[in-house]
């Protein structure tokens, strides 16, 4: 198993825990908890693809990622008393997976033969649209509308990424020092309050 299909992995698992974990509290049965983290998990590469031609779609071609969100589903299921106890649970499970799905968005456009700046888009555009139908479904202002910095930090890291490639750093290093650029933006943007001008 090499890097990338690992992270593809481990980011599908954090964002079926994201949208499971997004109905705490609105009296949702397992069902709809279920229900939620899997359109989160699959949401923006299912979009991506779709607007890319690629087909099938990855959840659809390899049945490693279902497990991947019914993993996700049980272990907040098992741990629910634990994680719901946890202050930012929430948001960190959201930020590991949004620097996951960035980066993996932006090798997957570049495999079709988009251009670097379409690939950086479709990277950003993995990221957050599993966020927006989640947020959506749960009645919820998508954290987009909101004025964290959020849709920034993954297009700052698929920036990074692309940049890293022109150097030819290690593809493997690449990865991880571009999923950490999100993550640490993402963080510091949550803890420092910081935002992009309002439009005015």
């Amino acid at each position: 198993m090499d890097l990338q299909y690992a992270l593809e992995l481990i980011g599908t698992f954090f964002f079926a825990i994201s949208g499971a974990l997004a109905l705490q509290g609105k009296e949702a049965d397992w069902f709809a908890a279920a229900f939620t983290g899997f359109l989160t998990a699959i949401g923006g590469g299912t979009l991506r693809d779709v607007l890319l031609g690629s087909y099938p779609l990855v959840w659809i071609g390899d049945i490693n990622f279902l497990y991947a969100i019914i993993l996700g589903v049980i272990v907040t299921f098992i741990l629910y008393g634990f994680v719901s106890r946890l202050k930012r649970t929430f948001m960190l499970f959201d930020t590991v997976g949004i620097a996951f799905f960035t980066i993996l968005g932006v090798e997957k456009a570049l495999s079709v033969g988009v251009r670097p700046e379409i690939a950086a888009i479709m990277g950003m555009f993995t990221a957050i649209m599993g966020g927006v139908i989640r947020d959506t479904l749960t009645n919820e202002l998508p954290v987009i509308f909101r004025k964290e910095i959020y849709a920034t930090a993954c297009l700052a890291g698929a920036i990074c990424y692309l940049s890293l490639r022109l150097f030819e750093i290690d593809r493997n290093v690449n990865l991880l020092i571009s999923i950490g650029v999100i993550v640490v933006i993402r963080l510091l943007a949550v803890k420092f309050r910081l935002s992009l001008p309002k439009l005015k």
